[in-house]
């Protein structure tokens, strides 16, 4: 196998998911072969100072990596600002990443199927990203496929791929109304993407994955999905600074893999149409909660007018 690509792992003061996320990391078939850099962001405020000093304790014992490089952040960087920086720095020097955060629970497969994925696509232009987890769609027969756009559950990018980031969420969605190019961006309207940028935008959410897959979007670049997910998030819950409740996205990793074969690189819209598919659906299952909230709202008025009419 040509040279392996370096593991990029972003960590804060989540101690019992980061210890989690290492362990399953080291049980991959090419650990220790691969070279490991973990950042630690510094603490935003005194009341993170033991969380992060805990959780910098336990990554200075981590073994089982060809090579473990820890770079210790000495000001707050924010989630956003950690990964932008350290991708940048290290595909400079490596050419290529492989990229975790600290909630990711990964198959024993994954590394396998992100450096396959990586060395066998390094060259085509078209692609910006290989990723590690998949939706819970409905089933595919496919081993891996292509979707518009980039994403950000265990994933992996070039140099020159990574170029294509645009850090300016302002130009970003200029170019999206240029463009008119909303609906396809939130998937035939089933996930509001542009609003997340536009909260980007207006400081209500640190995001830099909504940046990186509208970028690559707007440039009409593609990323490789696999048919049976080598990622699981396991930090959708309230430890997480960004995070949600929901279990919508839960998956069951892949138990075995069967090495990807190098596949046309075009959109598969069969299975993207599967994406707007979920998304719809989860989409559809807030509407009895948007009626229940209107009733209410009917029933307050209403009530009003009642008590204008009693005096």
């Amino acid at each position: 196998m040509p040279d392996l690509a370096p593991i990029l792992l972003f960590v804060y003061n989540r101690l019992d998911h980061t210890i989690k996320t290492i362990t399953e990391l080291q049980k991959n078939k090419l650990a220790n072969e691969s070279e490991l850099f973990i950042f630690s962001d510094a603490p935003k405020n005194n009341n993170a100072n033991l969380a992060v000093e805990k959780v910098r304790n336990f990554i200075k014992t981590v073994d089982g990596f060809k090579k473990i490089s820890i770079i210790e952040r000495q000001k707050n960087y924010g989630l956003a600002g950690s990964i932008i920086d350290g991708v940048s720095k290290i595909i400079n020097d490596f050419g290529k990443v492989i990229v975790l955060e600290d909630d990711l629970i990964t198959s024993p497969y994954f590394l396998n199927y992100m450096n396959d994925g990586l060395n066998i696509y390094e060259n085509d232009d078209q692609v910006a990203c290989i990723h590690g987890y998949i939706y819970p769609i409905k089933s595919t027969s496919k081993h891996s496929f292509f979707i518009k756009g980039a994403d950000c559950w265990g994933w992996g990018t070039w140099k020159d791929s990574w170029k294509i980031f645009e850090a300016n969420g302002n130009k970003l969605l200029a170019e999206v109304k240029k463009t008119k190019s909303q609906r396809e961006i939130n998937f035939n309207n089933t996930y509001p993407y542009v609003k997340m940028l536009e909260d980007q935008i207006d400081g209500k959410i640190d995001s830099w994955a909504i940046r990186w897959y509208i970028s690559t979007f707007l440039q009409n670049k593609l990323t490789l999905y696999p048919g049976k997910s080598f990622v699981f998030n396991n930090g959708m819950d309230d430890s997480g600074v960004h995070n949600s409740s929901s279990k919508k996205f839960d998956v069951k990793l892949a138990e075995k893999y069967d090495t990807i074969s190098r596949i046309d690189i075009i959109e598969d819209l069969e299975e993207r149409k599967k994406f707007e598919d979920l998304f719809g659906s989860y989409a559809f299952s807030i509407i009895p909660k948007i009626l229940n909230k209107i009733q209410r709202v009917v029933y307050n008025l209403f009530k009003l007018v009642l008590k204008k009419n009693e005096i």
